[in-house]
């Protein structure tokens, strides 16, 4: 049985939109693709319907092809996410996107808030380059990634309202962990995503981010930022244990994967301006393959 059946998915139009939302699933997140199929096939659509949301609104944003403004860039976001938030109040859309995410949406009860939340940190990335603190950064992060573990719970099957926290702490520990890895890229579209004032503790400033060049500096900043990715990581873990059995290997193993980009960053000397601290293939199979075993288990 295919994964849409399996998710009682019947009518044409609406399978078409899944489809749409698991190609940019498999096409864009790769490791949270592998992890998505360790997921019962029931399960599966409604994350990647998750994902084709996020995804679509972060092209608008990102794409560094785009001959738009980020004024005009605004104003698509604006109309399209509007169209989106729109449909989630009446139930119906006619965006290719959007109607998986509506069908997805109102099948598990999910907030609209957390939808409007993302948003906002979308369009925040067109207006803010830096963030001065910590709690600052937290207002963009809570929106492009807490909320997508607040929304992905529902899916995945709580076991109690515990499940919510460490899942919120587990999104912010995986962009915590994109921010390491992606300062050089980020730079490329004029953003810093580590909080100024952390980073002057090292001495540390954008100038000398802008200098691409790896100083004693810049190593201490990145390992106090690791430092609060694996401590993010160990907060989150205990509360994988209120999902649901099926749910569980998957998260066990995003979470190995995506926290352990600054094992990578670590791997290479920290020399983020020259290298790319990604997750080698044989880590992805060994993680995958010990996770798909007691996925197996749990079902």
């Amino acid at each position: 049985m295919d994964e849409l059946t399996a998710a009682g998915i019947t009518d044409l139009q609406l399978r078409a939109s899944y489809e749409e939302c698991k190609r940019l699933n498999a096409l864009h997140g790769k490791t949270y693709y592998l992890a998505t199929l360790l997921l019962p096939k029931a399960k599966r659509p409604f994350v990647h319907a998750l994902y084709g949301f996020a995804r679509y609104a972060d092209e608008i944003v990102d794409d560094l092809a785009s001959t738009l403004t980020d004024a005009e860039k605004a104003a698509e976001l604006k109309t399209w996410g509007d169209g989106v938030l729109s449909g989630l109040k009446n139930g119906d859309s006619n965006d290719q996107v959007g109607r998986a995410l509506i069908d997805t949406v109102t099948r598990f009860n999910i907030p609209h808030e957390h939808f409007v939340a993302f948003l906002h940190s979308m369009t925040m990335d067109l207006t803010v380059t830096e963030y001065a603190n910590y709690e600052a950064l937290m207002e963009y992060v809570y929106g492009s990634a807490a909320v997508i573990g607040l929304e992905m719970v529902p899916i995945l099957g709580a076991l109690s309202q515990g499940a919510y926290e460490p899942a919120e702490k587990l999104g912010v520990a995986f962009q915590l962990a994109n921010f390491i890895r992606d300062v050089g890229e980020d730079l490329d579209r004029g953003r810093v995503y580590l909080p100024q004032d952390e980073l002057a503790q090292f001495g540390v400033d954008r100038e000398m981010l802008e200098a691409r060049k790896l100083t004693p500096e810049i190593t201490a900043a990145l390992k106090f930022q690791i430092e609060r990715v694996r401590q993010l990581q160990r907060e989150a873990t205990p509360g994988i244990l209120q999902l649901e059995r099926s749910s569980r290997p998957c998260i066990e193993a995003a979470s190995e994967l995506y926290c352990g980009i600054v094992d990578e960053v670590e791997a290479i000397g920290y020399n983020i301006f020259n290298k790319r601290a990604k997750t080698s293939t044989a880590r992805r199979m060994r993680v995958a393959g010990k996770a798909y075993v007691k996925a197996i288990a749990a079902r």
